[in-house]
């Protein structure tokens, strides 16, 4: 890979009218100069809604392929950009938070927000195993598995408070 450059250099080397890059910025959310990836994490909650109203065995096949597709798209895009895992790449944001709000037991928006945030802190603090695997995985599936063991903590995490500590919940 060349050298990163600059952001505004980096950027530049997007093509928003090429399918594989539109997608790899999650529909232009990662381009946000602040916090590219929590924008990410907020722009996936509409298409999540999207995707709740399909049977969950579809919802299930969808974000499989949509981790295959990221594998393929988040490698493209970040060689086109020559950078590693560039900060606008949030498919990855999506397919997390995808996994994890799997696991709310309703769709009030308070656990919507839940989902976020423990997303979010797990994405953002990186603990094991989810550091290991976002220093020690390359390629599109480096960019892509540190969300999804994120999202899938985050969803266990959520699944375990929701069912088995219900007097936590204020609501």
């Amino acid at each position: 890979m060349i050298l990163a450059g600059n952001r505004q250099q980096v950027i530049s080397r997007l093509r928003l009218s090429n399918p594989w890059h539109l997608l790899a910025v999650g529909f232009g959310s990662g381009l946000s100069p602040v916090m590219p990836g929590t924008a990410g994490s907020l722009a996936a909650i509409p298409f999540w809604y999207f995707l709740i109203q399909l049977p969950q065995e579809l919802y299930y096949l969808i974000v499989l392929l949509g981790i295959c597709l990221g594998v393929y798209l988040c490698h493209r895009t970040a060689k086109d950009m020559g950078v590693h895992d560039h900060g606008s790449i949030v498919w990855d944001e999506f397919i997390g938070m995808w996994i994890t709000l799997v696991a709310i037991p309703n769709h009030h928006w308070q656990w919507i927000a839940i989902g976020f945030v423990v997303f979010r802190v797990f994405d953002i603090w990186k603990p094991w195993p989810i550091r290991w695997f976002d220093r020690n995985v390359r390629g599109g599936m480096g960019i892509m598995v540190d969300d999804i063991v994120a999202g899938v903590i985050s969803a266990a995490l959520i699944f375990a408070v929701a069912h088995y500590f219900p007097a936590f919940i204020p609501f």
